[in-house]
């Protein structure tokens, strides 16, 4: 049996590659059927706004990545509602639909059903 991997992503989109890497680990895993989560917290949550001008601060566009998700077979989706809170971000209006609010105590048990924990 696989080892499940969660994924905790902390890293801005324009912060450098942390962010971009942290969405194509996921995605390759995803693709090999790996049980496998992702953890948007701290400034990982401003990868969800809606309308980032990526081009702007010559980056690339993660919006594709993030929806390829589901496709790839990555349904758990995780955001940490004290970190979208702290940023401004509003939870009921992300770039991905599937995703679920967890708070502190939440996340604590999240990452306690993985057996391997990834943070980039």
């Amino acid at each position: 049996m696989a080892k499940s991997l969660l994924l905790i992503s902390r890293q801005a989109p324009w912060s450098g590659p942390g962010a971009r890497e942290a969405l194509d680990i996921v995605l390759a895993g995803g693709a090999f059927d790996l049980p496998i989560g992702l953890l948007f917290l701290d400034d990982g949550v401003f990868q969800l706004l809606v309308g980032q001008e990526a081009r702007a601060v010559q980056q690339k566009d993660l919006s594709a990545n993030l929806q390829a998700l589901p496709l790839f077979g990555v349904e758990d989706l995780f955001v940490c509602a004290d970190s979208a809170r702290d940023r401004g971000v509003a939870t009921d209006a992300l770039a991905l639909d599937a995703m679920t609010v967890l708070d502190a105590t939440q996340i604590a048990a999240l990452i306690d059903r993985y057996d391997q924990v990834i943070t980039l």
